[in-house]
Protein backbone atom coordinates (compact mmCIF):
# COMPACT_ATOMS: atom_id res chain seq x y z
CA UNK A 1 0.00 0.00 0.00
CA UNK A 2 1.85 3.62 -1.04
CA UNK A 3 2.41 5.69 1.63
CA UNK A 4 -0.18 8.20 2.49
CA UNK A 5 2.57 10.63 4.65
CA UNK A 6 3.40 14.21 3.04
CA UNK A 7 7.14 13.67 4.17
CA UNK A 8 7.53 10.54 2.17
CA UNK A 9 8.53 6.96 3.54
CA UNK A 10 11.66 5.19 3.63
CA UNK A 11 12.49 1.89 4.65
CA UNK A 12 15.58 -0.77 4.61
CA UNK A 13 15.14 -5.00 4.55
CA UNK A 14 18.14 -6.83 4.31
CA UNK A 15 18.12 -10.31 3.99
CA UNK A 16 20.98 -12.93 2.85
CA UNK A 17 23.71 -9.80 2.51
CA UNK A 18 20.98 -8.07 -0.26
CA UNK A 19 19.67 -4.53 1.37
CA UNK A 20 16.76 -3.72 0.08
CA UNK A 21 15.86 0.52 0.19
CA UNK A 22 12.07 1.25 -0.84
CA UNK A 23 11.07 4.96 -1.02
CA UNK A 24 7.75 6.53 -1.20
CA UNK A 25 5.84 9.43 -1.32
CA UNK A 26 2.05 10.12 -2.04
CA UNK A 27 3.19 12.34 -5.31
CA UNK A 28 4.26 9.60 -7.52
CA UNK A 29 7.24 9.00 -5.63
CA UNK A 30 8.76 12.40 -5.72
CA UNK A 31 11.02 13.57 -3.18
CA UNK A 32 10.72 15.97 -0.74
CA UNK A 33 14.28 17.53 1.19
CA UNK A 34 13.38 15.21 3.82
CA UNK A 35 13.15 12.17 1.67
CA UNK A 36 16.31 13.08 0.04
CA UNK A 37 18.22 13.79 3.42
CA UNK A 38 17.70 10.32 4.99
CA UNK A 39 17.92 8.51 1.76
CA UNK A 40 21.59 9.39 1.35
CA UNK A 41 22.23 8.94 5.12
CA UNK A 42 20.95 5.53 4.49
CA UNK A 43 23.21 5.28 1.30
CA UNK A 44 26.10 6.02 4.09
CA UNK A 45 24.90 3.76 6.75
CA UNK A 46 24.39 0.82 4.71
CA UNK A 47 27.90 1.44 2.78
CA UNK A 48 29.56 0.93 6.10
CA UNK A 49 27.39 -2.54 6.80
CA UNK A 50 29.76 -5.43 6.12
CA UNK A 51 26.75 -7.72 6.46
CA UNK A 52 25.28 -6.34 3.12
CA UNK A 53 26.80 -7.01 -0.36
CA UNK A 54 24.61 -5.60 -2.64
CA UNK A 55 22.04 -2.95 -2.35
CA UNK A 56 18.32 -2.88 -4.60
CA UNK A 57 16.92 0.20 -5.39
CA UNK A 58 13.07 0.59 -5.39
CA UNK A 59 9.84 2.95 -4.99
CA UNK A 60 6.53 2.10 -3.63
CA UNK A 61 2.98 0.98 -5.93
CA UNK A 62 3.40 -0.15 -9.18
CA UNK A 63 3.28 2.68 -11.05
CA UNK A 64 5.63 5.64 -11.37
CA UNK A 65 9.05 5.10 -10.09
CA UNK A 66 9.72 8.25 -9.10
CA UNK A 67 8.60 11.89 -10.25
CA UNK A 68 11.79 13.71 -9.44
CA UNK A 69 12.03 17.10 -6.95
CA UNK A 70 8.96 17.69 -4.94
CA UNK A 71 6.36 20.03 -7.00
CA UNK A 72 5.34 22.17 -3.93
CA UNK A 73 8.50 22.15 -2.44
CA UNK A 74 9.84 23.93 -5.34
CA UNK A 75 6.80 25.80 -5.58
CA UNK A 76 7.41 27.12 -2.54
CA UNK A 77 11.36 28.33 -2.59
CA UNK A 78 11.51 31.91 -1.56
CA UNK A 79 15.34 32.61 -1.27
CA UNK A 80 18.73 31.70 -3.18
CA UNK A 81 19.86 29.78 -0.42
CA UNK A 82 16.61 28.09 0.06
CA UNK A 83 17.13 27.08 -4.02
CA UNK A 84 20.41 25.93 -3.23
CA UNK A 85 19.55 23.33 -0.52
CA UNK A 86 16.46 22.31 -2.78
CA UNK A 87 18.52 21.24 -5.32
CA UNK A 88 21.57 20.31 -3.33
CA UNK A 89 19.02 17.06 -2.19
CA UNK A 90 20.05 15.51 -5.53
CA UNK A 91 23.31 16.06 -5.45
CA UNK A 92 23.88 14.60 -1.90
CA UNK A 93 22.16 11.16 -2.75
CA UNK A 94 23.64 10.73 -5.99
CA UNK A 95 27.13 11.51 -4.34
CA UNK A 96 26.00 8.93 -1.19
CA UNK A 97 25.17 6.31 -4.24
CA UNK A 98 28.47 7.19 -6.06
CA UNK A 99 30.70 6.97 -2.93
CA UNK A 100 28.77 3.72 -1.41
CA UNK A 101 31.25 0.83 -1.06
CA UNK A 102 27.99 -1.15 -2.45
CA UNK A 103 26.41 -2.14 -5.73
CA UNK A 104 23.38 -0.85 -6.71
CA UNK A 105 20.86 -1.94 -8.17
CA UNK A 106 17.68 -0.16 -9.82
CA UNK A 107 14.58 -1.42 -9.89
CA UNK A 108 12.45 1.06 -12.16
CA UNK A 109 8.89 -0.01 -12.50
CA UNK A 110 7.07 2.97 -14.15
CA UNK A 111 7.75 5.97 -15.42
CA UNK A 112 10.77 8.36 -14.42
CA UNK A 113 11.37 11.75 -13.98
CA UNK A 114 14.10 14.37 -13.69
CA UNK A 115 15.82 14.08 -10.57
CA UNK A 116 14.49 10.32 -10.97
CA UNK A 117 16.31 9.63 -13.90
CA UNK A 118 18.96 10.74 -12.02
CA UNK A 119 18.88 7.99 -9.43
CA UNK A 120 18.61 5.68 -11.85
CA UNK A 121 21.34 6.70 -13.61
CA UNK A 122 23.43 7.02 -10.21
CA UNK A 123 22.67 2.99 -10.25
CA UNK A 124 25.10 0.59 -11.18
CA UNK A 125 22.80 -2.06 -13.04
CA UNK A 126 19.33 -1.36 -13.90
CA UNK A 127 16.14 -3.35 -14.16
CA UNK A 128 12.96 -2.10 -15.78
CA UNK A 129 9.04 -2.42 -17.26
CA UNK A 130 8.28 -1.40 -20.62
CA UNK A 131 6.09 0.62 -18.58
CA UNK A 132 9.59 2.48 -17.39
CA UNK A 133 9.39 5.89 -19.89
CA UNK A 134 11.71 8.59 -18.89
CA UNK A 135 11.43 12.13 -19.08
CA UNK A 136 13.74 15.28 -18.10
CA UNK A 137 11.49 18.03 -18.43
CA UNK A 138 13.01 20.59 -16.44
CA UNK A 139 13.29 23.26 -19.14
CA UNK A 140 9.56 23.78 -19.79
CA UNK A 141 9.74 25.44 -15.86
CA UNK A 142 13.01 27.77 -16.92
CA UNK A 143 15.61 25.73 -15.32
CA UNK A 144 17.68 22.67 -16.93
CA UNK A 145 19.18 18.98 -15.40
CA UNK A 146 22.46 20.59 -14.13
CA UNK A 147 22.47 18.38 -10.95
CA UNK A 148 21.50 14.78 -12.33
CA UNK A 149 23.36 15.80 -16.02
CA UNK A 150 26.98 14.45 -14.58
CA UNK A 151 25.32 10.79 -13.91
CA UNK A 152 23.04 10.63 -16.64
CA UNK A 153 25.41 11.94 -19.35
CA UNK A 154 28.11 9.26 -17.70
CA UNK A 155 25.55 6.50 -18.81
CA UNK A 156 24.46 7.97 -21.86
CA UNK A 157 26.32 10.31 -23.08
CA UNK A 158 26.67 13.89 -24.61
CA UNK A 159 24.40 13.25 -27.94
CA UNK A 160 21.92 11.40 -25.76
CA UNK A 161 21.66 13.94 -23.45
CA UNK A 162 21.23 16.63 -25.70
CA UNK A 163 18.21 14.69 -27.24
CA UNK A 164 16.48 13.47 -23.86
CA UNK A 165 16.97 17.34 -22.25
CA UNK A 166 16.29 19.25 -25.26
CA UNK A 167 12.67 17.61 -25.30
CA UNK A 168 11.28 17.91 -22.01
CA UNK A 169 8.20 16.82 -23.14
CA UNK A 170 8.66 13.92 -25.01
CA UNK A 171 8.51 10.59 -23.20
CA UNK A 172 11.82 8.30 -24.51
CA UNK A 173 10.69 4.76 -24.09
CA UNK A 174 12.29 2.60 -21.49
CA UNK A 175 13.99 0.64 -24.80
CA UNK A 176 15.43 4.09 -25.91
CA UNK A 177 16.51 4.06 -22.47
CA UNK A 178 18.36 0.42 -22.85
CA UNK A 179 19.52 1.16 -26.38
CA UNK A 180 21.32 4.55 -24.54
CA UNK A 181 22.98 2.45 -21.47
CA UNK A 182 20.57 3.81 -18.90
CA UNK A 183 18.47 0.36 -18.64
CA UNK A 184 20.60 -3.02 -18.46
CA UNK A 185 17.42 -4.84 -18.80
CA UNK A 186 14.34 -4.00 -20.06
CA UNK A 187 11.19 -6.67 -19.14
CA UNK A 188 7.42 -7.31 -19.93
CA UNK A 189 5.64 -6.37 -16.57
CA UNK A 190 6.84 -6.56 -12.68
CA UNK A 191 6.33 -10.00 -12.29
CA UNK A 192 9.33 -11.04 -14.94
CA UNK A 193 11.36 -8.42 -13.81
CA UNK A 194 11.44 -9.06 -10.53
CA UNK A 195 12.08 -12.94 -11.15
CA UNK A 196 15.49 -11.49 -12.98
CA UNK A 197 16.39 -9.45 -10.07
CA UNK A 198 15.70 -11.64 -7.51
CA UNK A 199 18.09 -14.44 -9.58
CA UNK A 200 20.64 -11.78 -10.49
CA UNK A 201 21.47 -10.16 -6.76
CA UNK A 202 21.06 -13.70 -5.04
CA UNK A 203 24.20 -14.65 -7.61
CA UNK A 204 26.32 -10.99 -7.18
CA UNK A 205 25.81 -11.59 -2.92
CA UNK A 206 27.31 -14.78 -3.41
CA UNK A 207 30.67 -12.86 -4.91
CA UNK A 208 33.84 -11.78 -3.31
CA UNK A 209 32.71 -8.29 -1.45
CA UNK A 210 36.07 -6.93 -1.10
CA UNK A 211 35.89 -7.75 -5.52
CA UNK A 212 32.50 -6.15 -5.57
CA UNK A 213 33.52 -2.89 -3.36
CA UNK A 214 37.38 -2.56 -5.46
CA UNK A 215 35.44 -2.51 -8.65
CA UNK A 216 32.34 -0.62 -8.05
CA UNK A 217 35.94 2.27 -7.19
CA UNK A 218 37.02 1.14 -10.94
CA UNK A 219 33.55 1.87 -12.23
CA UNK A 220 33.47 5.18 -10.66
CA UNK A 221 36.61 6.39 -11.19
CA UNK A 222 37.30 10.45 -12.49
CA UNK A 223 34.44 11.89 -10.76
CA UNK A 224 36.05 12.56 -7.53
CA UNK A 225 35.06 16.39 -8.76
CA UNK A 226 31.41 15.54 -8.02
CA UNK A 227 32.17 16.21 -4.64
CA UNK A 228 32.07 20.07 -5.85
CA UNK A 229 30.67 19.87 -9.05
CA UNK A 230 27.11 18.93 -7.76
CA UNK A 231 26.51 21.00 -5.44
CA UNK A 232 27.93 23.92 -7.41
CA UNK A 233 25.13 23.06 -10.00
CA UNK A 234 22.75 23.19 -7.13
CA UNK A 235 23.15 26.47 -6.71
CA UNK A 236 22.93 27.67 -10.79
CA UNK A 237 19.48 25.78 -10.47
CA UNK A 238 18.33 27.20 -7.55
CA UNK A 239 19.51 31.12 -8.86
CA UNK A 240 17.20 30.19 -11.72
CA UNK A 241 14.54 28.86 -9.48
CA UNK A 242 14.13 31.86 -8.90
CA UNK A 243 13.98 33.83 -12.03
CA UNK A 244 11.25 35.48 -13.25
CA UNK A 245 10.48 33.19 -15.83
CA UNK A 246 10.56 29.89 -13.88
CA UNK A 247 8.32 31.96 -11.22
CA UNK A 248 5.48 32.54 -13.97
CA UNK A 249 5.92 29.16 -15.32
CA UNK A 250 5.63 27.58 -11.95
CA UNK A 251 2.54 29.33 -11.10
CA UNK A 252 0.64 27.92 -14.65
CA UNK A 253 1.74 24.62 -13.97
CA UNK A 254 0.07 25.22 -10.12
CA UNK A 255 -3.35 26.66 -11.00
Amino acid sequence: MPTSRENGSLYTNIQNNIATIEFGHPASNSFVSELLDRLAKEFDKISEDDTVHVIILKSEGDRAFCAGASFDELVAVSTLEEGKVFFNGFATVINAMRTCKKVIIGRIQGKTVGGGVGLAAACDYVFATEAASIKLSELTIGIAPFVIAPAVARKIGVAAMSELSLTPTEWKTAYWAQEKGLFSKVFDGVKDLDKELDFFTTNLSKYNPQALKDWKKILWENTDHWDTLLPERAAITGKLAMSEFTKNALSKFNK
